[in-house]
């Protein structure tokens, strides 16, 4: 959803209060699409600073559905996000660059929610996800989930070509 900045300046300490919604299903994650699986309505203030500020505070609530990191069961992970960042009208897109402070959810004098969260959610990824602590994972044979059940893969069996190598760890094991 857009939302137009322009009503905000015509006067100082103006303020406008929205609630969007989210309007992606799927979040765009750098290792594939993630399914959002709950949202709820963004709870956005926008105050206008003075000049060409303006103060941009905000809450999300949504779960992604994520993969575990051993067994690739879907998992519900929930994101409170806190949004607090000053937006700059005057910057140009060279000079936000040069901050690091490149803001692509700001078009011109539209603010861009969905890219707005997207990017928060971005941030808060969390970099491994397990369905449980003590999560098996899946056999690395046939691909069978070891959480449901254990598979018919021989396991004990070392490749002899290794055995020099497992010689090596077995004195080291022994000192």
């Amino acid at each position: 959803m857009l939302i137009n900045l322009t009503e905000l300046f015509s006067a100082d300490g103006k303020e406008k209060t929205c609630t969007p919604e989210i309007e992606m299903d799927v979040f765009q994650a750098p290792d594939g699409g993630l399914r959002i699986s709950s949202k709820e309505p963004v709870v956005l203030r926008l105050k206008h600073m003075g000049g060409r500020k303006i103060l941009l505070e905000g809450r999300a609530v949504l779960s992604l559905s994520i993969p575990c990191s051993r067994c690739l069961e879907p998992v519900d992970v929930p994101f409170k996000l806190e949004i607090c960042q000053e937006l700059d009208m005057d910057k140009s897109e060279k000079e936000r660059a040069e901050d690091l402070d490149e803001q692509p959810y700001v078009n011109g004098y539209d603010l861009d929610v969905d890219q707005l969260i997207g990017n928060e959610l971005l941030l808060n990824l969390p970099m491994k996800v397990l369905c449980r602590d003590d999560c098996k994972g899946i056999c690395n044979r046939c691909g069978m989930n070891l959480n449901r059940g254990n598979c018919s893969c021989e396991r004990s069996l070392p490749d002899p070509r290794m055995s020099v190598i497992q010689d090596i760890f077995q004195q080291f094991k022994e000192v």
